[in-house]
């Protein structure tokens, strides 16, 4: 039967719905899921069977078996021999290798969600057609615009190719579909996934809480604290969870866990040996695989090619040559040059090319300079800028330097001032010494130029003097004036440049008789007679054109058919028709004209090739182009083409033409074919493969050594020694005819044009130096010599070879023509933790959908991985045109990756592999036993170690004429105060003018807190020791009303008030505390008053359940009868409310004993007197914030000047303006204000200094936190108002947690705070290791202030709580006054959380009490001394417990792989990152084009497996402020986790790394 009708009926059935146009975050996902997932999911019975089963091999589509010994189809008919012109070698495995995996059953890829406004850009209808000035090197997609040959339009074409390739149309979207996202099979595991609801336990977070609307339900997994959590800012995110809080509908993680179940599938197999970098960390290294396949050969002979037989009338040089074709038949052909319809434009005879040659040379020798200092002298370097479409201008500019004895360097026409790679060339120009530049008149007319008409100086180049060789312009040479022509010598002929793998450019120098040399070895070896015509398709400034069209030519009287590239583009058959039309002998084209010819040649009638006897294939060595061969042979043997006549030929810059295959006219010997085992390729080694294998290469012989040459092969690294017979390695050639050094660079010329190759004993073979090819292959039996790479597409991953160009070839044979275009595939490495990875990026059809491309790239993959058993790291897809381009078309590689590292490179589609890739990460860490009670304690050591534990000045020492301390209350505080200095101003508060808003002196504060006591027992009813929500803005009102429930015996708790244009997500966090809080009534003002009745309230929670309301604007005027005197100061004070980072809401106690020892320390350590002003602008909702801004005046008596932080957002210099205006010298903030001021004021020092802003007597500038310092944004604060005064050193911290609200705070006396540097690396391992600044790895942690007085600190294990060496990282433990009594529980049931409070150590000093801050740190004993005289102590903040990640058995700080990250690319604004079953999820914020999103995937990828040595498991992309920051600036990462989960965050991308 057709294949087509045997497959029609095994189409699966899932695929039939429309394609969807990657409507990836609407509704539109459902529809997408189902197409996805309905591949892996059971039918239901009676919908028609799902056929995935029945696997039809692709092998048996594909009808000729080519045998490749002889070359010759088997087992068609001749007729279809067209149809599959294509069946190459290549398409085959990879079929089957991709059948393969399917049996395998790979576990589908999760592909990437992306933003529909990303989608849309690289649909269709933006879509421009490539830009026809240069398309590609490869294009085989002749696109069907402007193409007359085709004129049915592309889409016929389509078909007749992919036909051509897979035998029938039909069969390509089989395999297509049925291998949808990469396989099935196993795949219906992932049903399984999908309708479970529960997924495994340790997905939970830790300490997660539900919290639903209706009822309170505290369920506390692991010891979390018992605060009910707060809603996530994005809605609802609990209507997802299941009972452990992991969503299940959402699709995000129904994604991550088909990327977590890929990931389970068995890695490689495990390496064993490891090297250590820099100490524990260790880093396998690849060991070799006994099991390797080892060249078993003997050691090769170095190959001779024939005799050179110099025949009597060949000219003694190229310039002789010349002159006497010139002089003896002037009329005869030189060149023919064809315009863009293919019609002979211009006939150049060689008695045209004589004389003007002449005149050129004459001119730039006489008629530049003066006569005593002309500008050129012979041996002077000259630039040769033409364009591709005029060789006859570049052939009569280079012949005339010939004459003159100059040095022609041609190079590219620059088209614009950036093009890709022009900058290099330049560098070539200035190191070649060029001060001119040769060029046409079209030409010159044609580059850009500067508003008076100059030629600007393109970027990198040297200054030019630009020379128009137009005859008209040029003055006639004198009647006696006669170049000198001389025999060719050793002087320099021309220089050629060649672009490295690294984007730099390096000029060949080749001297006169290796010119002429190479010349007489072509004209031997390819049999050229004089006035043969041959027709030329390559670039004609360089390489084999150069070789053949201009040069050899010339010594052999030839006509050279020029046909420029442009005409190629129109019409790929113009080679073919110029052919036919010339009766050429030669043509000299690439594999790309030859696929070309094959896509369009079927409109054409009367193709004749029999006059042809020998078709150059200059690219003939790179693997893939033996397709086009046979291919074109398939097509074109009908057409008179002789299968002798096709020559692959191997060449390089360096050693000219390494090896030609001859023509000869004996057809019974057919030519060499190599079919090599590509696993024995990667270790180097020659392995003839049965055919059967799927990863072989098939080589076909690039023919013999040239005449007059020695060839021999030697290893590709080290010393030059030679290779056995079996064994691949890099085509040495000793011969008059090769380069003789790079221009100016005499080390590199040393290692590639003068190496002389050592037998096994050490003996050079040879007293001549070779040359290295840089190509990589063997010399196989009868000499013939086969190339299987570049030394330049070489990629060494772990320890095996791979060849750019072979991973090219697997990408094309994937459903070569749907997708991507075919020459558009750029394939190299880069380094990425101390191995090369490998990065494929390819051009993407403006037609082909989301779901296609990422089901081709899925498919890439694993032909790569099939083939090469090699990990692809990243594949990358770029809209059409948008790679940077060589001037010929083709992909310029070294940009390329340029603008991948740098992250501008701007893809559409990314898939990263680097769980499959990366095998040598550290092994994961097996944690030690701890030492415990049996090690040794003797007096204060542990293990040897100081025992780490510092505390402040003891309170009870400290003799002060503090009068407040005989109060036990602070209300008796204030109305002590209120009677002794009535008219104290205690507080001030600022508007955003900068002018005071409202002020409270002592008897205000205290009359005030008297009404508001009235007011709550009369209307609020209430009783002693009822709980009262203060919902205020920051302000004075918050204050009274504080001491108001003082004087009423209530017990407050602040709460922040709802934000007007936030309500639905800030209001139920409001609800929350006053719930949790079990609050008898709220106070606030009547504006908020108001708004919690708003339409929108009653929207975000239930307003019925809300306790009274109490409105303090509307106040009774009689005082109480009696204020409230509490008895025991052991009862409650307030509540203090926060919402942790891990999105824990937790209520903390403080009694009156701890709030008046809180108050006392604060006073003792920041000096604090009636006679101070101190300046606070932070939030005072909880811990010390709270305590500065409501409490500390009323104790200390100094004045407070309140900033609410959000007048700041109106006028971001009202603090220091402030701060100056009142000459304070202590001034409290929050990292959000500092980082306002930072960002907001950064431009404006010089107009703030003109405004008189003076921050020279501030003393102490304070950061109130509750985590590790932020050390670079205090440090840029410190730098930016260093100018206006302010102090470095003012500049400190503090730190605070839930059970101690201030552990530290730096004072005003005692030392500095002083910074250190640890090994990030061994903090992982729970050690501090101190470095030097600036040493890898190394992580700078600044001090968090000084330990407050009466505060004890200890560091201990938080899993053993054993107590810690000096400099060990464990939990820091804390003994105080002002410790917080415990937590605020709803059911009282305080057992679980109660060791928080009152810990023991497990040895040592067992009896006293401490509590636990849940932050880990370490002590460190300085040289400084403190203010007792004693050496200080300081207290370094890590991180939080809870927040920290355990990945690989190592503890990771989050904001240390969001400070990386961050530092990657300038357009990351934020980071942050969380784990989700063991997977590293990193958001990052985007600020710019979405366009940049996919950018960012590689690099964040690149610099956490660099610096954190982490596979990150999936890299979301959104847009600025979707991460979440509570009031004190800390991420949210808890809720931004839940967020992603619940799939609220509309990302502009999500990738997930495979």
């Amino acid at each position: 039967p057709q294949p087509g009708s045997l497959l029609s009926s095994s189409l699966p059935l899932s695929f039939s719905s429309p394609p969807l146009a990657g409507d990836i975050t609407q509704k539109g996902y459902e529809k997408k899921r189902s197409k996805l997932i309905g591949a892996f999911l059971p039918k239901a019975p009676g919908k028609g069977k799902y056929h995935s089963e029945i696997y039809i091999p692709q092998t048996h589509l594909i009808c000729p078996v080519i045998n490749l010994k002889t070359g010759s189809l088997s087992g068609l008919p001749t007729c279809l021999s067209c149809a599959v012109c294509f069946a190459d070698v290549h398409t085959e495995a990879v079929q089957a290798a991709l059948a393969k995996q399917k049996e395998r059953g790979k576990m589908a890829v999760p592909m990437p969600s992306k933003r529909r406004s990303l989608v849309v850009q690289s649909s269709m209808d933006a879509y421009t057609p490539p830009d026809t000035s240069s398309g590609s090197e490869e294009e085989g997609s002749m696109q069907g615009e402007g193409t007359p040959t085709s004129s049915q339009g592309s889409i016929n074409m389509e078909n007749w190719i992919s036909r051509a390739i897979h035998g029938s149309t039909t069969s390509s979207t089989t395999s297509s579909s049925s291998t949808q996202s990469g396989g099935s099979g196993a795949a219906s595991r992932l049903a399984d996934v999908m309708g479970q609801t529960h997924l495994e336990n340790h997905s939970t977070p830790p300490d997660v809480t539900g919290y639903t609307t209706d009822s309170i339900q505290v369920e506390r997994p692991q010891g979390s604290t018992t605060a009910s959590r707060a809603t996530p800012k994005y809605g609802n995110a609990e209507l997802m969870e299941t009972g452990d809080g992991v969503p299940v509908g959402g699709r995000v993680s129904a994604k991550i866990q088909q990327l977590v179940n890929t990931l389970k599938r068995p890695k490689r197999p495990p390496l064993r040996e490891f090297f250590v970098d820099d100490f524990e960390e260790l880093l396998e290294v690849q060991q070799p695989d006994p099991n390797q396949p080892k060249a078993e050969g003997a050691q090769m002979l170095a190959m001779r090619g024939e005799q050179l037989g110099v025949v009597t009338n060949w000219p003694p040089s190229l310039e002789a040559a010349l002159q006497r074709w010139g002089t003896i038949s002037p009329k005869a052909p030189c060149l023919t040059t064809m315009d863009t319809n293919g019609k002979p434009l211009y006939i150049l005879t060689y008695g045209k090319l004589w004389v003007r040659s002449m005149k050129v040379a004459y001119n730039i020798l006489h008629k530049l300079g003066n006569k005593q200092e002309p500008m050129v002298r012979p041996g002077d370097r000259v630039a040769l800028v033409f364009p591709n479409n005029d060789p006859a201008a570049f052939m009569v500019a280079f012949y005339g330097c010939l004459l003159a004895e100059l040095v022609p360097v041609p190079i590219e026409v620059p088209l614009t001032r950036k093009d890709a790679g022009s900058q290099q060339i330049g560098f070539l120009l200035g190191s070649c010494g060029v001060t001119v530049a040769l060029t046409s008149d079209a030409c010159h007319k044609g580059l850009p130029k500067s508003t008076t008409g100059e030629i600007p100086q393109f970027k990198g180049w040297p200054k030019l003097l630009w020379f128009v060789t137009e005859s008209k312009h040029l003055s006639k040479p004198p009647r006696d004036w006669f170049p000198h022509i001389k025999d060719a010598n050793n002087d320099t002929a021309y220089i050629e440049y060649k672009t490295c793998k690294d984007g730099s450019v390096l000029g060949v120098t080749v001297m006169r008789i290796a010119l002429l040399t190479h010349c007489q070895a072509l004209t031997q070896s390819c049999g050229y007679t004089e006035a043969e015509t041959i027709v030329n398709v390559l670039d004609f400034k360089k390489d084999v054109g150069l070789w053949h069209g201009i040069l050899t030519s010339v010594m052999n009287m030839m006509h050279v058919i020029s046909i420029p590239y442009s005409l190629m583009k129109v019409n790929p058959l113009s080679w073919i028709q110029k052919v036919c039309q010339y009766k050429a002998k030669v043509a000299c084209v690439k594999s790309r004209d030859m696929h070309w010819a094959l896509v369009a040649h079927k409109d054409q009638r009367d193709v004749n090739l029999s006059s042809l006897r020998m078709l150059v294939v200059a690219d003939g060595s790179n693997p893939w182009s033996i397709s086009s061969c046979d291919a074109f042979l398939n097509v074109f043997q009908s057409k008179g083409l002789k299968p002798e006549v096709i020559c692959p030929c191997a060449s390089s810059p360096e050693a000219l033409t390494v090896a030609i295959r001859r023509p000869t006219d004996d057809s019974n010997q057919p030519p060499g074919r190599g079919v090599l085992s590509m696993q024995g390729l990667s270790h180097g080694v020659i392995r003839v493969d049965s055919e059967e294998k799927l990863s072989v290469l098939t080589l076909q012989d690039v023919g013999t050594a040239m005449p007059g040459a020695l060839m021999c092969v030697v290893k590709p690294d080290g010393v030059s020694q030679l290779c056995k017979t079996d064994e691949i390695g890099e085509l040495c050639v000793c011969s008059v005819a090769t380069g003789t050094s790079y221009y100016g660079l005499s080390g590199m010329t040393k290692n590639t044009f003068e190496v002389f190759p050592m037998n096994s004993v050490g003996a050079p073979i040879s007293e001549y130096p070779f040359t290295r090819t840089g190509l990589l292959g063997f010399v196989g039996p009868g000499g013939l010599c086969f190339i299987a790479g570049k030394m330049d597409g070489l990629m060494v991953v772990g320890g095996r070879r791979h060849n750019a160009d072979d991973i090219v070839a697997t990408a094309l044979a994937v459903e070569p023509m749907k997708f991507v275009y075919r020459g558009r595939i750029a394939v190299f490495s880069i380094t990425v933790l101390h191995d090369e990875r490998i990065v494929v990026v390819a051009e993407q059809r403006p037609d082909s959908t989301e779901e296609d491309s990422f089901q081709w790239m899925s498919r890439v993959l694993q032909a790569i991985d099939g083939i090469h058993q090699v990990g692809v790291y990243c594949l990358a897809l770029v809209p059409s045109n948008t790679l940077p381009k060589t001037p010929l078309g083709g992909i310029h590689l070294s940009e390329t990756k340029q603008l991948f590292l740098e992250g501008s490179l701007h893809p559409c589609n990314v898939l990263m592999c680097p769980h499959t890739c990366v095998t040598n990460l550290p092994k994961p860490r097996q944690k030690q036993p701890e030492i415990g009670p049996a090690s040794v304690m003797v007096g204060n050591l542990v293990s040897g170690k100081r025992i780490a534990q510092a505390s402040g000045r003891d309170l009870g020492q400290m003799e002060d004429n503090d009068q407040a301390r005989k109060f036990l209350f602070l209300s008796e505080v204030l109305q002590w105060r209120a009677q002794t200095t009535p008219d104290h101003v205690l507080y001030t508060l600022l508007n955003s003018r900068g002018t005071i808003a409202s002020s409270l002196s002592c008897v205000q504060l205290h009359k005030r807190a008297e009404k508001i006591a009235t007011m709550l027992a009369e209307r609020g009813h209430l009783q002693d020791g009822d709980h009262v929500a203060l919902v205020y803005p920051p302000g004075i009102d918050l204050i009274a009303a504080f001491y108001g429930c003082l004087y009423a015996g209530c017990v407050p708790i602040t709460v922040r008030p709802p934000h007007p244009q936030n309500i639905a997500t800030t209001l139920p966090t409001v609800k929350m505390i006053v719930e949790v809080s079990r609050s008898a009534c709220m106070m606030t003002t009547a504006v908020i008053c108001k708004l919690l009745r708003s339409k929108e309230a009653s929207a975000a929670v239930d307003v019925r359940t809300w306790p009274p309301v109490l409105d303090t604007d509307d106040l009774p005027k009689k005082k109480p009868p009696l204020l409230y005197k509490p008895s025991n100061p052991d009862t409650l004070a307030y509540l203090d409310f926060s919402v942790s980072t891990t999105g824990m809401l937790a209520g903390v106690k403080m009694s009156h004993t701890a709030t008046s020892a809180f108050c006392r320390s604060i006073k003792l350590q920041c000096e604090l007197y009636p006679s101070r002003e101190v300046a606070i602008c932070l939030d005072p909702y909880c811990g010390l914030g709270f305590v500065i801004w409501c409490l500390c005046s009323v104790y200390s008596g100094h004045q407070s000047i309140l900033i609410p932080p959000s007048e700041l957002e109106v006028n971001p210099a009202l603090w220091l303006l402030a701060v100056s205006q009142y000459k304070v010298r202590d001034t409290f903030c929050s990292y959000s204000v500092m980082e306002l001021c930072t960002k907001g004021l950064g431009l404006q020092t010089e107009s703030l200094k003109s405004r008189g802003l003076d921050l020279s007597r501030v003393r102490t500038c304070v950061v109130v936190a509750e985590e590790r310092p932020r050390i670079a944004l205090t440090q840029s604060f410190s730098k930016l108002f260093k100018d206006l005064g302010l102090h470095p050193r003012a500049v400190s911290t503090s730190f605070g947690c839930r059970v101690n609200l201030a552990v530290c705070l730096q004072g005003t006396s005692g030392p500095d705070p002083t910074t250190v540097y640890v090994d990030m690396r061994a903090l992982r391992h729970d050690r501090v290791r101190l470095v030097e600044r600036g040493s890898p790895h190394s992580l700078p942690l600044m001090e968090s202030g000084k330990i407050l007085p009466g505060v004890r600190i200890i560091i201990a294990n938080p899993e053993t709580k054993g107590p810690l060496g000096d400099s060990h990282l464990g939990e820091i433990w804390v003994c105080s006054g002002h410790n917080a009594s415990g937590y605020f529980t709803v059911y009282g049931d305080e057992a679980l959380q109660s060791d928080h409070f009152n810990s023991r150590l497990s040895f040592g000093d067992t009896q006293t009490i401490w509590a636990r801050t849940g932050y880990l740190g370490f002590l460190r004993r300085t040289e400084l001394t403190d203010a007792s005289g004693e050496r200080h102590d300081a207290l370094y903040v890590v991180g939080a417990l809870d927040e920290a990640m355990e990945l690989r058995g190592m503890r990771y700080h989050p904001i240390d792989i969001e400070t990386s990250v961050i530092r990657t690319h300038k357009s990351i604004t934020e980071c942050a990152v969380f784990t989700w079953t063991n997977l590293l999820v990193v958001v990052v914020e985007l600020d710019g084009s979405e366009q940049e999103a996919l950018d960012l995937v590689p690099l964040v990828t690149n610099v956490v497996l660099e610096e954190h040595y982490l596979i990150v498991g999936v890299v979301v992309v959104v847009d600025i402020g979707v991460i979440p920051i509570n009031s004190r600036g800390e991420k949210q990462r808890m809720h931004l986790r839940d967020g992603f989960l619940a799939d609220q965050l509309d990302p502009i991308y999500v990738a997930y790394n495979m």
